[in-house]
């Protein structure tokens, strides 16, 4: 039996690094995103800085230890075969859940997660040990400590709210003061806010940090938290001194060193409180092992886990291990990478690449804040309206919408109202014993100070509310996913053993790897993008991009077109719904083209605007011929759901010889746009006029059918919308053609 649980252990264990990897990844944003966002230092400088608060902070987090041990349910009430079936199931699904939301870019809490993976894997056991016991439900209630989770989720919907709101109202106050000038205004006033900012960052390390660390013992702990106001006063006047003397005396940008500062404190208080939630259930899974082992006449369905209560000094080499374990993924992880990357854009000062689309919800909350803003507007007296946008005016005028190379994605004025405000909320829910999430705090004090900042335009707004909706709605999804989940796995592991225990690891470890190819594909695309946004394009580059876009949209469309009256003919519905996703991506590919028209117009050099005509006409063409492959393939696709009526033989004939028809005329296109000879074009004109009145001769065909009823109505729905949207398919591409043959005759030509 003894084997079972060395599985259990060693499982756990490897689980624990994997689960240090994942988790990295997804917390780093916090301390990372306004040292990045504001460009400060080299990426590696940045890096190191956190390094060293990542492992400072996990030789600080042994007083964090208990949580999983007794902080969410009764161990005292579990036999020793339960409690490691629960850190098993918590383990298994904190991976997973934690790489999913890594996976595509979003941030969420682990300590949330890492509390109701434990509530629901308990849950799960306490209902199987009361119905084996005959109490049944009612009896549920000893096993579980839910008051902690209850005030967890209280500080959930709290944190967001004040967070946000102190975030926006700190960032608008400061902004007002320093203006996006603030260099000329640091010279007097760098002190001062360099003092506070630094003293506020000492007090949060003071509450933070030095309570869980090993070393200091319980009369120091007591001063600091006696004279932590006297501290942060010395510490205000001390810092205030020397940063005003560096600045006066040798121009010392004093934010750089509140951000590298602050970044160190927010990684190192990362470590210390969260540290726990990534080994301390296999740390307390490892030390039940033990004490199990201990006694070989010991029964792991009878032994009681009293043990667990107990107060536990870990090691430090394990938390030393833990931390270079953070610190490797720190570096290395692409997904940490992703998640940070999801919050700076949320976040930027400019417009570019936006990850979220358009919600209901968030065009209602837009409109409600234009509201408010028109009432405050009308309100406010001129003069100070006017003062007021002076204020926020940016030095850059209006390029702010182009993406420049290794440029700033904020000020560092707001990077450093971000960590401040961060770190002085957190450490003030430590002082009055709330708990509380720094993820949240970190998150939405980014998302107020980014509005403050009028970085939400009207070009963004909606795509940013969205995406901070989006990522909200992560945090309580991760509360349900994770007690879900881990009521199901414990569930799975209790009946099905051994067996099921391996099952579960095993599948645990495939998502992962399933997981990190489908952010490889979508880390590629988005860097595909950014590259293009940054390349300094002259008009022969940018005719070259247009024409490989052309072509490669009128390659996949030639075979699109002709699959799906295929498989419609065949009634091959599985073929059919896969064509549709590849139409779907058809899709998208050529709505970013449009979106990505403004930049592009705006690289196109000399004051080509008829050039700069035709190119949009050129992507609007191509939007509408993606258009009429998916207007052809969907009601072909619920033709054949439904199980309507097949085609007949004559209509089967006449969709083949047109497939034929549009087949050849797409690949002459392909030909002329190849060789760049528009003298043919008439060709290709004539062609399509005869495609075209072969069109009106079938729907003539279908009419003489419907008359002698020899088709059904949703087979002739069917047939005329194929017709009508071919129609437009050739027209549009013709089109299309002409204008990019104008797009070359006027590129160079300059307007009158």
């Amino acid at each position: 039996m003894e084997y079972v649980y060395l599985f259990f252990v060693v499982a756990l264990l490897i689980l624990a690094v994997a689960d240090l990897a994942v988790g990295v990844g997804n917390d780093a944003v916090n301390f990372l995103n306004s040292s990045i966002g504001a460009r400060v230092a080299p990426f590696f400088f940045i890096m190191s800085v956190a390094a060293l608060g990542v492992l400072v902070g996990a030789v600080f987090s042994s007083g964090m230890m208990e949580v999983a041990r007794s902080g969410i349910f009764n161990p005292d009430q579990f036999y020793f075969s339960e409690i490691m079936i629960i850190f098993l199931a918590v383990m298994i699904t904190d991976m997973i859940l934690l790489d999913a939301f890594n996976t595509f870019g979003l941030q969420t809490s682990t300590t949330v997660s890492i509390v109701f993976e434990l509530l629901g894997a308990a849950v799960a056991i306490a209902i199987i040990k009361s119905f084996a016991s005959g109490d049944g439900f009612q009896d549920i209630g000893r096993y579980i400590n839910s008051a902690r989770a209850l005030a967890i989720i209280s500080a959930i919907l709290l944190s967001v709210v004040v967070a946000f709101t102190v975030g926006t109202l700190v960032q608008f106050v400061t902004r007002a003061l320093f203006s996006f000038q603030y260099e000329k205004n640091l010279v007097y006033l760098g002190g001062i806010w360099g003092g506070f900012a630094i003293s506020a960052i000492i007090y949060f390390l003071l509450l933070k940090g030095a309570k869980g660390a090993s070393f200091l013992g319980a009369d120091a702990l007591q001063w600091l938290d006696n004279n932590a106001l006297l501290v942060m006063l010395y510490s205000f006047v001390i810092v205030t001194v020397l940063f005003q003397f560096l600045i006066m005396v040798f121009k010392v940008n004093v934010l750089r060193i509140v951000i590298l500062v602050g970044t160190f404190a927010l990684a190192m208080a990362f470590a210390s409180n969260d540290l726990v939630n990534f080994i301390g259930v296999p740390l307390a899974g490892l030390e039940s092992y033990m004490l199990f082992m201990s006694d070989p006449s010991i029964n792991p369905d009878t032994f009681t886990m009293e043990s667990l209560l107990d107060p536990v000094q870990t090691p430090t080499l394990y938390l030393v291990i833990a931390g270079v374990i953070m610190i490797i993924t720190l570096v290395f992880s692409k997904k940490a990478r992703s998640v940070t990357q999801t919050e700076i854009d949320l976040a930027r000062q400019t417009e570019g690449y936006e990850r979220f689309s358009s919600s209901p919800l968030a065009r209602i909350i837009l409109r409600m804040g234009m509201e408010i803003n028109k009432f405050f507007v009308w309100l406010l007296p001129v003069s100070l309206l006017d003062k007021l946008n002076s204020r926020f005016s940016k030095p850059n005028g209006n390029n702010n919408n182009l993406v420049v190379k290794d440029a700033p994605y904020f000020d560092q004025l707001r990077a450093s109202v971000n960590l401040v405000v961060a770190s002085s909320l957190i450490a003030l829910a430590t002082s009055l014993t709330l708990p509380l999430s720094t993820t949240y705090v970190t998150f939405m004090v980014a998302m107020g100070t980014s509005l403050s900042d009028r970085a939400w335009g009207r070009e963004s707004a909606v795509y940013r509310i969205s995406g901070v909706i989006t990522v909200i709605g992560g945090w309580f999804f991760t509360a349900f996913a994770a007690f879900s989940l881990a009521f199901l796995i414990a569930m799975l592991i209790s009946w099905g053993g051994f067996i099921a225990a391996v099952v579960a690891v095993a599948g645990a470890f495939a998502i992962i790897i399933k997981t990190y190819h489908y952010h490889k594909i979508r880390a590629r695309k988005r860097q595909a993008y950014e590259e293009k946004q940054q390349l300094e394009w002259d008009n022969e580059s940018i005719l070259e991009e247009c024409r490989l876009n052309i072509n490669n949209t009128l390659v996949q469309t030639t075979d699109l077109y002709r699959k799906v009256n295929k498989h419609l003919i065949d009634e091959d519905r599985k073929k059919l719904r896969s064509i549709l996703k590849k139409i779907s991506e058809l899709n998208q590919k050529t709505k970013e083209l449009k979106a990505d028209a403004y930049v592009t117009v705006q690289k196109l050099q000399g004051d080509a605007i008829d050039s700069s005509h035709y190119y949009i006409q050129i992507l609007d063409y191509l939007r509408e011929i993606a258009h009429c492959i998916h207007f052809i393939a969907e009601p072909a696709y619920s033709h054949l759901d439904n199980n309507h009526p097949p085609l007949n033989k004559t209509q089967i004939a006449d969709l083949n010889r047109l497939n034929t028809m549009v087949t050849n005329i797409m690949r002459a296109i392909l030909r002329l746009l190849e060789s760049n000879d528009f003298d043919h074009i008439n060709k290709i004109i004539v062609e399509q006029r005869h495609i075209l009145s072969y069109l009106q001769d079938l729907k003539k065909k279908q009419v003489k059918m419907i008359q002698a009823d020899e088709v059904g109505t949703r087979n002739s729905m069917l047939y005329f919308n194929i017709l009508a949207e071919t129609k437009n398919l050739l027209l549009f591409t013709v089109n299309m053609l002409k204008a990019h043959r104008d797009f070359i005759l006027y590129k160079n030509v300059p307007a009158e």
